[in-house]
C-alpha cells in the first residue's frame, strides 16, 4: 500500500534529483547568458517554448497515464497486465517522437519565420533529436513511476541534465566564432545530447531489471487479457486531457512570444530591444521562477500513483490524508521561495548574471519581483492538478488552467502595449493566470475529496514563517551591503534566510515529529528536538 510516508519519500527522491538538475541548469544558464548575452538568449528562448509545446503534445500526458494505469494494475496484483500497458505505450511514444522530430526537421525555417525571429533557426533545428528521444524516455519513466519506484526517473533526469549542460556549453563555446545565432544553436543541441544520454541510462536500468519484472509477472494474482486497442483507448482517455492541460502553458508561452514582440515594437521598441527584453523575461527571470518547481513537480509525480491506488481501493481517508500532505508541503516550499525572490530580486539577478549591463540587471530584477509571487500559485497548480488526475478528473484542471490562460493572453496584450509597463505586463499576466487556476483547482479538490482545510496549519503558520524569513533576509542584506559588497551580502542573506525559515517553522509549530521521520536519520533529529520541546508528537 502506498502510504503517506512512502508517497513523500518518493517525492523526496525526485526532489533531490530535481535539485541537482536545477543546480546544473543554473550552472548552464549563467555562463550561457554571459557568453551569448541577451541577444543569444532571445534566439534560444524563441525556439525553446515551441520545442516544449511539441514535446508536451507528444509526451506530457503519457507518463502520467502509464503511471496511473500501471499503479492500478499493480494494486490489483495484475503485474502481467501492467507490463503490457508499458509495451503498448512504448511503441506509441516511439511513433510520436518520430513524427514530431520529422515535422520540425522539415519545417524549421517556416516556423521561425512565422515567429518573427528567423535567426532562431539554428536553435530550433538543433532540438530535433531531443524530440525523438524524450518520448522514448517518457515511456520508461511512466512505467517505473507506476511501480512507485522513483530512482530510475531520478537517475535519468540527472544524467540527461549533466550531458545537456556539458554538451551545450562545449558546443556553444566551439561555435561562438561562427556568430551568436549559430552559438545559440549549439546551446540548444545540448538538449538533444542530454535526451540521448537520459534515454540510454533508463533503458539500461530497465534491462537490468528484466529478470525481476519477469518473475513478478509470473506471480500475477489475477490477469484479464486486454487487447492493445483497449489499452490504447484507456491510455488516450487519460493522456489526451492531461496533454491538453499541459499544452496550455507552452501554448501560452508561444502566444507570449508573438504578442510580446509585436506589442513592444508597436509602442516604439526596436526589434533588437524587444528581443533583449524578452530574453530578460524568459531567459533570466523565468529561469529562477522555475527553480521551486523542482519540488512541486516531484510531489506531482508521486501524487498521481498514490491517489490512483487509494482511489481504486476506495480508501477515501487515505486520499484526503495524501491530498492534505501534498498541498501543505507545496505551500511550505512555495511561500518562502516567493517571498525570498521578491525581497532579493535585483541582488539575485546581479549575483547570477553579473556580466549583463546595469540597466539589464535592474530591468530583470523588476521583472523577477513581479514574477516571484507566481511561484506560490504555479507550484499549487501542479500539486492540485496531480490530485485531480489521480482521482480521474483531469479535465477539471484543464478547464481551470484554460480560464487562467485566456486571462493571461488578454492581460499580456493590454499591459505590454502600455509604454510605462512594457515587458512587465507579461510578468503580471503570468502571475494572475496562475492565481486564477490555483484558486479554481483548490475549489475542485475540496469538492471531490471532501477535504477539510485546516487553515491554521495549512496557510497561517507557513505564511508567518515566510514573512519573518523575508524581513530577516532583507535586513541582513541591507546591513551587510556597505560592509562586504553586493554579491557577497546577497549570498550571506540567502543563507541567513534559509536558517531563519527553518527556525521559524519550529517556533510556529509548522514542522511535526512525523515530518522529520520522513527524512534520512530523521527520527534521531526529531527525538533531539522533542527533548528540547521544539516540536510536538
Amino acid at each position: 500500500m502506498m502510504t503517506r510516508k512512502n508517497f513523500l519519500k518518493g517525492a523526496a527522491i525526485l526532489g533531490i534529483a530535481g535539485v541537482i538538475v536545477k543546480i546544473l541548469g543554473a550552472f548552464y544558464r549563467i555562463p550561457l547568458s554571459n557568453i551569448i548575452k541577451t541577444e543569444g538568449m532571445g534566439y534560444y528562448q524563441t525556439a525553446y517554448p515551441l520545442y516544449v509545446l511539441l514535446l508536451t503534445l507528444s509526451t506530457a500526458g503519457f507518463p502520467v497515464a502509464i503511471a496511473k494505469l500501471v499503479s492500478e494494475k499493480q494494486a490489483l496484483g495484475d503485474y502481467r497486465g501492467a507490463h503490457k500497458i508499458f509495451k503498448v505505450a512504448f511503441f506509441g511514444l516511439f511513433l510520436t517522437g518520430l513524427i514530431t522530430s520529422s515535422f520540425v526537421f522539415f519545417n524549421a525555417r517556416y516556423i521561425v519565420k512565422a515567429l518573427g525571429n528567423e535567426k532562431a533557426y539554428y536553435s530550433l533545428i538543433a532540438l530535433v533529436p531531443a524530440l525523438f528521444f524524450v518520448p522514448i524516455m517518457a515511456a520508461f519513466r511512466g512505467f517505473f513511476q507506476g511501480r512507485q519506484v522513483m530512482t530510475p526517473t531520478a537517475l535519468s533526469q540527472v544524467v540527461e541534465q549533466f550531458f545537456r549542460v556539458t554538451g551545450g556549453l562545449l558546443m556553444t563555446y566551439l561555435l561562438l566564432g561562427r556568430g551568436i545565432p549559430v552559438a545559440a544553436g549549439g546551446a540548444s543541441f545540448g538538449g538533444s545530447i542530454g535526451a540521448m544520454a537520459g534515454a540510454g541510462i533508463i533503458i539500461l536500468i530497465y534491462l537490468s531489471k528484466r529478470k525481476e519484472i519477469k518473475e513478478e509477472m509470473e506471480k500475477s494474482l489475477t490477469h484479464k487479457e486486454e487487447s492493445s486497442g483497449k489499452i490504447i483507448k484507456d491510455l488516450l482517455s487519460i493522456a489526451i486531457p492531461i496533454t491538453i492541460g499541459a499544452a496550455i502553458v507552452p501554448i501560452m508561452n508561444t502566444i507570449d512570444t508573438l504578442l510580446v514582440f509585436n506589442r513592444l515594437q508597436s509602442i516604439g521598441f526596436s526589434a533588437a530591444r524587444a528581443n533583449e527584453l524578452y530574453g530578460q523575461l524568459t531567459g533570466l527571470a523565468q529561469t529562477l521562477i522555475n527553480l521551486p518547481q523542482v519540488f512541486s513537480t516531484a510531489l506531482a509525480i508521486s501524487l498521481v500513483p498514490a491517489i490512483s491506488e487509494a482511489h481504486v481501493k476506495k480508501r477515501f481517508n487515505e486520499i484526503r490524508s495524501i491530498s492534505f500532505s501534498g498541498i501543505r508541503v507545496t505551500l511550505l516550499i512555495g511561500l518562502p521561495c516567493a517571498f525570498g525572490l521578491f525581497v532579493l530580486a535585483r541582488p539575485i539577478i546581479n549575483l547570477l548574471y553579473f556580466k549583463n549591463t546595469a540597466e539589464s540587471i535592474t530591468s530583470t530584477g523588476e521583472i523577477l519581483s513581479i514574477l516571484s509571487f507566481s511561484v506560490i500559485f504555479l507550484t499549487l497548480v501542479q500539486s492540485l492538478t496531480a490530485i485531480l488526475q489521480g482521482l480521474g478528473k483531469p479535465l477539471i484542471s484543464v478547464r481551470n488552467l484554460f480560464i487562467g490562460a485566456v486571462a493571461k493572453v488578454i492581460l499580456t496584450y493590454v499591459l505590454t502595449g502600455i509604454t510605462s509597463i512594457n515587458i512587465k505586463g507579461a510578468a503580471i499576466s503570468t502571475l494572475i493566470a496562475y492565481l486564477i487556476a490555483a484558486v479554481l483547482d483548490l475549489i475542485s479538490v475540496i469538492k471531490y475529496t471532501r477535504l477539510k482545510l485546516q487553515v491554521k496549519d495549512l496557510f497561517i503558520k507557513p505564511l508567518i514563517s515566510s514573512l519573518g524569513m523575508a524581513v530577516l533576509t532583507k535586513v541582513s542584506y541591507l546591513g551587510l551591503l556597505g560592509i562586504i559588497g553586493d554579491r557577497l551580502s546577497t549570498i550571506v542573506a540567502i543563507f541567513i534566510g534559509a536558517i531563519a525559515y527553518g527556525v521559524l517553522l519550529l517556533v510556529t509549530g509548522s514542522f511535526t515529529y512525523e515530518d522529520f521521520s520522513l527524512l534520512p536519520k530523521g527520527d534521531k533529529i526529531a527525538n533531539l528536538l522533542l527533548k528540547f520541546k521544539l516540536i510536538k508528537r
